[in-house]
């Protein structure tokens, strides 16, 4: 599996979008032979992981503290059938509030969409088990992406 930048898409207004490469895998079919929905949402994870430690370009350097997810909504657009080549995962910023940033999916390839899908994140204190502000890199790091 491998990340890029895609950089804006489309027109010069849109925002940058991180793009993870998934490989679909034989155990990742369900009996209909397509990628069970379940393994749908863990290529969005993967995606999102890659995304967070992109910021970091430099080994033990991190740009997000922790972070939970408090919302996960998705809507599976076509059956995504056994293949040889990687499906895309892109992702971009949709919204960026005081302690939380909703990043919207999209599983595709260049023939059609897959899977939409949006997820609400939440700064995470550890220590305190609470929520917790975004901080100005986390924002700034967000921006490029929104």
């Amino acid at each position: 599996m491998t990340q890029i930048d895609a950089g804006a898409v489309g027109t010069e207004s849109a925002p940058a979008r991180h793009v993870h490469l998934a490989q679909v895998r034989y155990a990742d079919l369900d009996p209909q032979h397509h990628v069970n929905n379940v393994r749908m949402l863990t290529y969005l994870e993967d995606a999102r992981v890659s995304f967070l430690r992109y910021g970091g370009a430099v080994e033990g350097d991190q740009i997000f503290g922790a972070m939970v997810v408090a919302r996960q909504e998705a809507d599976y657009v076509a059956p995504l059938l056994p293949r040889t080549d990687p499906v895309r995962v892109e992702l971009w910023v949709t919204e960026v509030r005081n302690a939380s940033f909703t990043l919207a999916y999209e599983i595709l390839d260049d023939d059609r969409v897959y899977l939409r899908a949006r997820t609400v994140l939440v700064g995470f204190d550890v220590a305190t088990q609470s929520a917790r502000r975004l901080d100005a890199t986390e924002r700034a790091f967000l921006a490029a992406y929104a």
